[in-house]
């Protein structure tokens, strides 16, 4: 599995010091990015995709100080779409999890193509992680 870290900053929550709910998808959606250019490198610019519909499960709030931890894992692929699932713990205390569809396109195009096998290899080292 991908593991990426956030730092909870002041400028990302409320004043009861609770992360606002936008920024769990801002982190989640910084994570996936991450884990994508670490795996596809080289050829990030022969593969794109676009978000489809995201769900989000709050099991306790991040708080200022907080450094959470973001474990990335495709969950299902189809043909031309791949389900994303995110889970946020702060020292093994679930937080959130976030659930991505997403659609793959031709690079700078919004259509529909099937997912390339590069890109299945290369994301398939990391499905350790199981649903929930």
């Amino acid at each position: 599995m991908y593991c990426h870290e956030v730092r909870v900053r002041y400028g990302d929550c409320d004043m009861q010091q609770v992360v606002f709910n936008a920024h769990y998808l801002a982190y989640s959606d910084d994570a996936v990015m991450c884990w994508f250019t670490s795996r596809l490198t080289a050829r990030m610019h022969e593969f794109d995709c676009m978000l489809k519909s995201v769900n989000i499960v709050w099991h306790r709030p991040l708080r200022l100080g907080d450094i959470a931890t973001l474990d990335c894992v495709v969950t299902r692929w189809g043909n031309s779409s791949f389900d994303v699932l995110i889970r946020g713990h702060v020292a093994g205390e679930p937080s959130f999890d976030t659930t991505i569809v997403y659609v793959s396109t031709t690079p700078g195009a919004p259509k529909p193509t099937p997912v390339p096998e590069w890109v299945r290899l290369a994301l398939r080292v990391d499905e350790e992680l199981t649903p929930a």
